[in-house]
């Protein structure tokens, strides 16, 4: 508990703000993609990692970003710390119980969202989380700055997938994610259980990226 404590402490220390940018693409002239799956659990109905889409990822061995929220990471603890053990998954800050709309909070309520999750993630993994994924991609000016002064980059995506769409089909996922992509994107998925139809559709999205000579990278990788 006292070791949790310090590291809540030591995220609540802010640092100015030099950014205010969200990202949303690798940068420019970057040929290569990025996977990043949402880890969503808010304050209702409790969340589990997609078993068979972490077995896909951990077979193809693809580096992936994952960004959970701090109620998820507490309750898949183990599951997340042996997977975030691999050199190829980083686990980042997706706030703590996942508030829609994060640009009606207090300065002060964001930075505690971010401090509280890094302080999780922290525990869990071993290493702090350095990127933000605002819930749902609402923030604004205020907001954007609270994370950016506890010290993150905001990163979010190039199109939604919509994988958490109910009644999505395997195909149409598929067929939407590879008319979007383009090098240089950062695509999101979900990973908590609540997009049945990524773990289908998925490795042949991932066969026809390689067929184009698309390469994988986590986020840590390219935004320095």
């Amino acid at each position: 508990m006292l070791r949790r404590l310090l590291l809540v402490a030591a995220a609540l220390v802010t640092i100015p703000a030099a950014r205010a940018e969200v990202i949303e693409r690798l940068p420019a002239g970057e040929t290569r993609v990025a996977l990043t799956f949402d880890a969503c659990e808010g304050r209702g109905k409790p969340a589990y990692l997609d078993r068979k889409l972490v077995d896909f990822l951990v077979a193809e061995k693809l580096p992936v970003t994952i960004f959970a929220t701090g109620l998820f990471a507490r309750r898949n603890a183990e599951h997340l710390a042996e997977l975030a053990k691999s050199p190829l998954v980083e686990v980042e800050n997706h706030s703590f119980d996942h508030p829609q709309h994060m640009e009606k909070l207090s300065a002060e309520q964001v930075r505690a969202q971010v401090a509280e999750t890094d302080a999780v993630i922290t525990e869990v993994t071993g290493r702090k989380p350095r990127f933000f994924r605002f819930p749902a991609g609402n923030y604004d000016a205020a907001s954007l700055e609270a994370v950016e002064s506890a010290g993150h980059r905001v990163v979010h995506w190039s199109f939604a997938s919509g994988d958490p769409t109910p009644g999505l089909s395997p195909e149409r996922l598929k067929t939407w994610v590879l008319s979007k992509t383009r090098g240089g994107d950062i695509l999101i998925f979900h990973i908590n259980g609540r997009a049945p139809a990524t773990a289908q559709a998925l490795p042949a999205i991932i066969a026809e990226l390689r067929r184009r000579k698309v390469e994988f990278v986590r986020l840590d990788e390219v935004l320095r």
